[in-house]
């Protein structure tokens, strides 16, 4: 969570296969799937050997100042997972409150068009707040409560996890500050008029790309000078351990319902899981749950952007290297120098230059698979959803969307792909009537 564009540029050796393990072992916890309890001794011995890390990727690079207030929060986290009643709170949350189980719907005539594997989709877009970004901000908004602070800052590039973090402060009755970096505010305001509504300040940052990075970066600075009294409710798998770890195991949710609904649905696991990957919160949450299930192939989708030419995309694993940025160690997109590259989505929470430490491992092992998809093919991902199905998603989602395009219709009919739409398009509408031309 460092406070300059800058990375510690560093070669490292690649995860090796009995590495693997570190990732950590997917079943064997509790209802909320954030204990630390595993059924393979292995997995768990890696785990307790170094935890905050991902084979070689994660750990916890930040300023002093801050090593007391990650520690403090490692500590509540452990307490809670333990803490039946915590538990039983959150559930009762995200059931009544967030609206969990969401669906998991048979894509009929998506499936009908493309002609090949049935295609399943993952309603995270129909949680209150509209994405998948409230189940972590319950957790740590609970876990607030328990630190007895009364401040929490957040950031935000989609103003997902902003809107998310709003509702939850205003539900538990916590002063809310919202860095947001000022293109994405440009495009996306109604978030930033849903933030000033729920209470939130929403404070602009016009340094840098003016995307997500930079919010990052300011609201680490406000994190360093009043970490006594605040919180930062960080919304991805990113930064210093126990971020990454925390923020995976409160979005474990999505692939343990996903695992026990195509069970019954169909009698067996899916051939695939495809998710968008910006942080990589909402694939890490359906990942998670099917790692040991080495059938099942989990896909990432990362933002293509305009071309291949650093500057143009936010595809970390397509031209990005092992650096230090913003607290954890990870593939970041970077010069020669190590100075932080520019990137471009079309998608606001796609665009940022660096990826959660557990999908660096993930990918390094060979365990996962990371492609880009361009910002033409998620429109065209968009148009096709909503004339096929009636779902608008959230362009970040639509990149998951426009990879099922290209790989359905290759598979066979008897092979099942879940897509996970994280979000939906209601925030993006927009942008969507800038760059889609659409006949009245």
């Amino acid at each position: 969570m460092a406070t300059v564009p800058r990375t510690t540029k560093v070669k490292v050796p690649i995860l090796a296969a009995k590495d693997a393990a570190r990732v950590g072992h997917p079943r064997g916890s509790s209802s909320l799937g954030i204990s630390s309890s595993s059924s393979s001794s292995s997995s768990r011995s890696a785990r307790v050997n170094e935890p905050g890390r991902f084979g070689v990727y994660g750990g916890r690079y930040v300023p002093e100042t801050l090593m007391a207030a990650l520690e403090d929060l490692e500590r509540e986290y452990e307490r809670a997972k333990r803490d039946k009643k915590f538990q039983a709170r959150l559930t009762e949350l995200l059931t009544t409150y967030a609206g969990r189980p969401t669906p998991l719907f048979f894509a009929r005539r998506l499936t009908q068009k493309l002609g090949g594997a049935k295609i399943y989709l993952k309603r995270e877009d129909l949680l209150h707040t509209g994405a998948h970004k409230i189940n972590n901000c319950l957790g740590q908004g609970l876990l607030v409560e328990r630190m007895g602070k009364h401040r929490v800052i957040a950031e935000t590039g989609a103003g997902q996890h902003g809107v998310a973090t709003a509702t939850v402060c205003a539900l538990l009755g916590f002063e809310c500050v919202v860095y947001m970096g000022t293109e994405d505010m440009r495009r996306q305001e109604l978030n930033v008029f849903r933030m000033r509504l729920l209470g939130a300040e929403v404070r602009g940052v016009s340094s840098g790309s003016r995307t997500l990075k930079d919010a990052i970066n300011e609201a680490m600075r406000d994190w360093v000078t009043n970490v006594r009294t605040t919180h930062y409710l960080l919304g991805s798998v990113l930064g210093a351990h126990p971020y990454p770890t925390m923020v995976r195991d409160f979005h474990r949710v999505i692939g343990r319902e996903a695992r026990a609904q195509i069970l019954k649905a169909e009698g067996k696991l899916p051939t695939a899981i495809i998710a968008c990957v910006g942080g990589g919160s909402n694939s890490i949450g359906i990942f998670y749950d099917f790692i040991d299930d080495k059938k099942v192939r989990l896909i990432g989708v990362e933002a293509g952007g305009r071309s291949d030419k650093l500057g143009d995309h936010a595809a970390r694993f397509r031209g990005g290297s092992p650096g230090v940025l913003q607290g954890t160690y990870s593939y970041v997109l970077q010069d020669s120098g190590g100075q932080i590259a520019l990137t471009h989505s079309v998608s606001a929470g796609l665009d940022y230059p660096s990826i959660g430490p557990e999908h660096a491992a993930l990918r390094d092992s060979g365990r996962a698979e990371y492609v880009p998809a361009s910002d033409s093919e998620a429109l065209a991902a968009v148009t096709l959803l909503a004339r096929t199905e009636g779902i608008i998603p959230a362009l970040e989602s639509a990149h998951a969307v426009a990879e099922v395009v290209k790989r359905a219709p290759k598979m066979k009919k008897s092979e099942i792909v879940i897509v996970n739409v994280s979000g939906r398009g209601d925030k993006d509408i927009g942008n969507m009537r800038e760059n889609l031309k659409i006949d009245s």
